[in-house]
């Protein structure tokens, strides 16, 4: 099956601070795949690079066939309406109604007729659950349904790519189970690509075909949820089963406390 995204031996840094080295990953059309792993690991500018929002310093970002980073403005804004995304935190325009939240990607990057976009909106809502919360303002209701209605938003262009940055942070177990639910199904029905970063290894594990587990910027460990659940990986049994000690550490590397108290190198 031919792959809607590709990351070829990118590398990537801030300044002097690299994030991501060495990166090749490929993303399915069709498939749910988990990008998991640490704070820090660079899980979430893998969704800016293929975005575009970010450009790579050696490798590339192929989307659908195009280089992302050989793309001029009108061409990846094309690109980007083939795509949807679920921030970290929903990032719903407050002052705008759960109607109106959904309906703006369709009249942003469309011409349809008011009518349509209407019935269209109230579609991606009923398959959330919220059509009868159309007319409610984001702070009307809970965390969960928000996360739902930014999800109905994300699906909106019927995209080709969907990402999910962190979906399940900050969501009770039911509203977590749900998302999951939803994410999965969606993707089927739209036969899109999904790309889920998340450190949730639970959910996430329940609804991806394949994982890639990211650690100092590069890929330490890939393959099936079944596969990553056996796996004697010292980095994935750490992660898998939330165990304090293994190879990453807790605190963020450089001198000893003591160095920086002028008591030597001793601990």
């Amino acid at each position: 099956m031919p792959n809607l995204v590709e990351i070829r031996n990118l590398h990537f840094a801030y300044g002097e601070r690299p994030i991501l080295s060495e990166l090749t990953m490929d993303f399915p059309r069709g498939k749910v795949i988990a990008v998991m792993g640490g704070s820090g690991s660079g899980k979430t500018t893998v969704l800016r690079l293929i975005g575009g929002q970010l450009l790579p310093q050696a490798g590339n970002v192929v989307v659908d066939g195009q280089v992302v980073s050989e793309m001029d403005t009108k061409a990846l804004y094309r690109m980007r309406r083939k795509m949807g995304m679920l921030f970290q935190h929903g990032a719903l325009f407050t002052d705008m109604s759960v109607f109106d939240n959904v309906a703006f990607p369709l009249r942003e990057h469309t011409d349809l007729p008011e009518q349509l976009i209407h019935d269209l909106v109230l579609m991606k809502l009923q398959a959330v659950g919220l059509r009868n919360a159309a007319q409610l303002k984001p702070a009307e209701i809970s965390g969960g349904m928000a996360r739902r209605v930014a999800l109905a938003r994300a699906i909106a262009l019927d995209p080709q790519l969907i990402m999910y940055d962190e979906p399940f942070a900050g969501l009770d177990p039911i509203s977590m189970g749900m998302t999951a639910n939803l994410i999965r199904k969606l993707n089927d029905a739209l036969g899109s690509t999904t790309i889920l970063v998340s450190h949730d290894v639970h959910e996430s594990f329940l609804i991806a075909d394949y994982v890639y587990f990211l650690s100092n910027g590069k890929v330490v460990a890939q393959g099936t949820p079944a596969e990553m659940m056996a796996s004697t990986d010292p980095y994935v049994k750490q992660f898998v089963h939330a165990e304090p000690d293994g190879p990453v550490p807790f605190h963020y590397p450089g001198k000893s406390l003591a160095a920086d108290l002028g008591l030597g190198e001793g601990k």
